[in-house]
């Protein structure tokens, strides 16, 4: 069996940043896999369930209610690895190009107050495993180390 396309990156080459994980075909479509990958894998911690739940809720609502891309949010969720997540889009698009919705997600997250959405037993499967404040930090850090400073390494798999 092949591997897929994301085991092929070598995880202990990879930075923070945010990749084209692939782009695919669907229909008349394309479909641009994005890796916004907040931890450097296999160096830095991973990133907790209930932080990683928050920034879910909070990107998911953030994303789907984007006035320029709402309609062209497939899926945004968490990797099983726990260090970033996946944004699914509709149409053909580079690393570069989602800098800036990436950024205002994560300004949404660092600066959000309230209750998360979605954060109830009628709205969702595991409602107490959430954690806020954790969650700002990690958008915080995110920001700060990576997004605001985002340069070619941190927008392009690294080679092998």
């Amino acid at each position: 069996m092949e591997k897929i396309t994301s085991f092929t990156i070598n995880h202990l080459k990879l930075p923070p940043g945010v990749y084209v994980s692939r782009k695919d075909q669907a229909g008349d479509s394309i479909i641009t896999t994005f890796d916004i990958r907040m931890t450097r894998p296999n160096y830095q911690p991973v990133m907790n369930t209930a932080e990683i739940h928050t920034i879910e809720h909070l990107g998911a609502t953030f994303l789907r209610n984007h006035k320029e891309y709402g309609a062209k949010v497939i899926y945004f969720g968490p990797m099983g690895c726990r260090t970033g997540f996946y944004l699914l889009l509709a149409g053909d698009y580079t690393s570069k190009d989602i800098v800036p919705l990436i950024t205002e997600m994560y300004e949404f997250i660092r600066d959000f107050e309230g209750d998360v959405p979605g954060a109830a037993a009628r709205d969702c499967g595991n409602y107490l495993d959430m954690n806020l404040g954790m969650a700002k930090y990690l958008a915080e850090h995110f920001l700060s180390e990576v997004l605001y400073h985002i340069d070619e390494a941190h927008l392009m798999y690294p080679e092998d």
